[in-house]
């Protein structure tokens, strides 16, 4: 869990400006995304994928450096440039479930998020509270949560809702309704 002591600051005043800097910083520049991926070898054919990312220029390299710190938690990526720019990306990144749901939501639910932003996170704190219960292990449970992911940062329909797969279970379903 997250404690009242974040990055080891010394008085109350220093750990609430460092939260709201948090706040602030991820309201800007993260993202909380849950991502639905055709896997093989699991037993329903799809896996949920929830992610909180946070992008900078390597110039701002630290910040995302001091938010590890701050959570104790994730990696930092490069994404190489090959374009016209000069200077690379890089990504801080927590995808781990147990730091997600000890660290990242109790946090953002006590330090509310100030944009549009804190609909996308409610959304994936919901996702979350959903695979604890376990329900992204079976067709129907993704489903549900690949309806409330749809609703997340980009507003369209996600490609998992409208797979020919999804669409051939769908009809099968159908099928199986005995009418009177």
């Amino acid at each position: 869990m997250v404690t009242d002591n974040f990055l080891g600051a010394g008085n109350q005043q220093e750990r609430l400006e460092t939260a709201g800097w948090v706040v602030g910083f991820t309201d800007g520049e993260g993202c909380f995304s849950v991502s639905i991926v055709r896997n093989k070898t699991s037993s329903i054919g799809w896996q949920v994928m929830p992610e909180v990312v946070v992008t900078q220029g390597e110039k701002s390299l630290d910040a995302l450096k001091k938010l590890q710190s701050f959570f104790r938690c994730g990696n930092i990526f490069v994404n190489r440039r090959y374009d016209n720019h000069t200077e690379n990306l890089f990504r801080f990144c927590v995808r781990s479930l147990k730091d997600l749901n000890e660290k990242v939501i109790p946090f953002f639910r006590k330090h509310r998020l100030d944009t549009a932003k804190r609909q996308d996170f409610e959304h994936f704190a919901r996702i979350m509270d959903l695979m604890k219960e376990k329900r992204h292990l079976s067709l129907q449970g993704v489903k549900q949560i690949a309806g409330i992911a749809s609703q997340m940062n980009v507003r369209k329909a996600r490609a998992f809702l409208e797979s020919s797969e999804t669409i051939r279970q769908s009809r099968l379903r159908r099928q199986d309704i005995v009418r009177p």
